[in-house]
């Protein structure tokens, strides 16, 4: 009785790790791609990359809903994928927000032209 529940609990740690991968796949997907979609970013991306951006979410999505019985490896690996295309135009436009910043003053709480509605890319770079 006691084997039958470490089995059970075995299996149960390994389902729960399994859907927290699926899950933040899948947050991460619709993050980025809504991000990518915020009309006030849109100017602080470049046409390709938003392009990229909104694909490369697209195609995850996809995958996704054509994948339900993943392990949690695979939806590790598909959101390194991810990372690996789309950190690279996170980092940029980050980046270009802290040049900004810098230009117009540490100080300043708003950056010229943006308005700051909530929402946008907060959370969805993984720094290592």
């Amino acid at each position: 009785m006691v084997w039958d529940a470490d089995e059970y609990k075995a299996e149960d740690d390994l389902q729960r790790d399994t859907i927290s991968a699926k899950n933040s796949l899948e947050s991460y997907a619709f993050n980025l791609k809504s991000s990518a979609q915020d009309e006030n970013l849109k100017g602080q991306l470049g046409a390709e990359d938003q392009k990229t951006l909104l694909e490369t979410c697209e195609e995850t999505i996809a995958w996704l809903e054509n994948n339900q019985l993943a392990d949690k490896d695979e939806y590790r690996h598909k959101q390194e994928e991810l990372e690996d295309v789309c950190n690279p135009i996170v980092s940029k436009l980050y980046h270009g927000r802290e040049a900004r910043r810098r230009l117009w003053g540490a100080g300043s709480s708003r950056l010229p032209g943006a308005h700051h509605r909530g929402g946008g890319l907060k959370g969805t770079l993984h720094e290592d």
